[in-house]
């Protein structure tokens, strides 16, 4: 079977087939316009898919309210993104929208204009190119109520993560949290949309679940304590059997569509490289090798839902083989930097993860770096690893 990163040599080809599919699945058709291929996106996990979550945590450690973050996003302001611009789950085309806010979509900046939005159309829960005009705001933000709820919820919290002890640790929200705010969305979608309708629109619902670095990054790995207790082994069915209980109560409570990002390269990340490369400026293959062990059980995990839930549709979005592919050879796919940040970050326990807002010397081109600070993608980079996931997105809207 030809691999994900394969699958982005032939862009236009899958462009026709997933525009035929689009159209055949929405009843699209002549001049009608575009419906969207699910009614909501519904999206729980850490800091790759919050939205802005954290910025309503006072207590939060993680934050990204500030400069650099969001130098490429609308308005260029920081919402809470940790990225220049776009994360994975914004990634947008052509859709029009009728507001401009920090919510809305900009299609500007993308060479081939809508192709790319509809390459990136299966990939994972990018709500406008499902066919919104908007998504849906961080469940804590004011903006998350009224009809702004029948596009979804997104639930996620920077540093949280599968084992709730590694969230509760720098203030996050954590999954079992983020469980509770969702039995709470239904209810208020309820209010809004009716029973039946709320029934529908969660059934159809496309759930993102993408966490999981934090449990090593920021737990782990530096966490004595933690290490004597699991090895590697252990703490990975620890946080693959975690997941597997979320994913049986999603199921529970409605969900049909559920998608899982895969643990990245972890000893690829510029962060990893900084505190255990050990001088050398190279991907560090310990900590792959612990994101592979992961990943392998994860596999295992999905195919036994799979067998155990008949009406279940779940997918894994996997992040570890194109951003490692980038991080290994950026040059080949029109990047110039791997190893350095785009921003400056710090030297503190916390602050060597993130962008340092006291310290200048951002790039002034993010879209040539793979990573903006030490742990997460630049916008550009987004894109590509959307682009790599098509093929697990056509399972979960066909």
């Amino acid at each position: 079977m030809a691999s994900s990163l394969s699958m982005v040599a032939s862009p236009l080809t899958v462009v026709s087939l997933l525009v035929a599919s689009a159209s055949i699945m929405s009843g699209g058709g002549g001049g009608a316009q575009a419906q969207p291929i699910v009614p909501a996106v519904i999206s729980f996990g850490d800091s790759t898919i919050d939205v802005g979550n954290n910025n309503y945590l006072p207590g939060a450690v993680f934050k990204a309210d500030y400069a650099p973050y969001g130098q490429d996003f609308v308005r260029h302001e920081a919402t809470g993104r940790f990225s220049d611009g776009k994360i994975v789950t914004d990634i947008t085309g052509c859709y029009a929208t009728t507001t401009l806010d920090a919510y809305s979509v900009d299609c500007s900046g993308y060479d081939g204009g809508c192709v790319t939005n509809e390459f990136v159309l299966w990939v994972v829960a990018a709500a406008e190119t499902l066919g919104f005009e908007s998504y849906a705001p961080p469940y804590l933000s004011p903006q998350a109520s009224g009809k702004n709820l029948l596009i979804g919820a997104n639930f996620a919290s920077a540093a949280s993560s599968y084992y709730d002890d590694t969230a509760a640790m720098y203030d996050a929200i954590t999954l079992t949290q983020q469980l509770k705010y969702y039995k709470e969305y239904q209810s208020k979608l309820a209010a809004v949309a009716g029973r039946a309708k709320a029934r529908a629109i969660l059934t159809d619902a496309l759930y993102v679940v993408s966490t999981g670095t934090g449990d090593f990054l920021q737990n782990y790995y530096h966490n004595a304590s933690l290490s004597r207790r699991y090895n590697v082994d252990q703490y990975c069915d620890l946080l693959v059997g975690t997941f597997s209980d979320f994913a049986n109560e999603l199921y529970r409570l409605g969900a049909r569509r559920i998608g899982v990002t895969s643990m990245p390269p972890l000893g690829c990340l510029p962060a990893s490289i900084r505190l255990y490369g050990e001088g050398k400026d190279a991907c560090v293959p310990r900590l792959n090798r612990d994101a592979e062990t992961f990943n392998e059980k994860l596999n295992a995990t999905v195919k036994a839902l799979k067998r155990r839930h008949a009406h279940l549709k779940i997918a894994i979005f996997d992040i570890y083989t194109p951003l490692r592919e980038l991080a290994q050879h950026p040059a080949a796919y029109g990047f110039a930097n791997a190893r350095d940040t785009c921003c400056q970050t710090g030297t503190a326990k916390t602050r060597v993860y993130l962008c340092n807002p006291t310290t200048a010397g951002t790039c002034r081109n993010a879209s040539s770096y793979v990573f903006f600070d030490a742990v997460h993608p630049s916008e550009a980079a987004n894109v590509f690893m959307a682009e790599s996931m098509i093929e697990a997105g056509i399972e979960l809207v066909t």
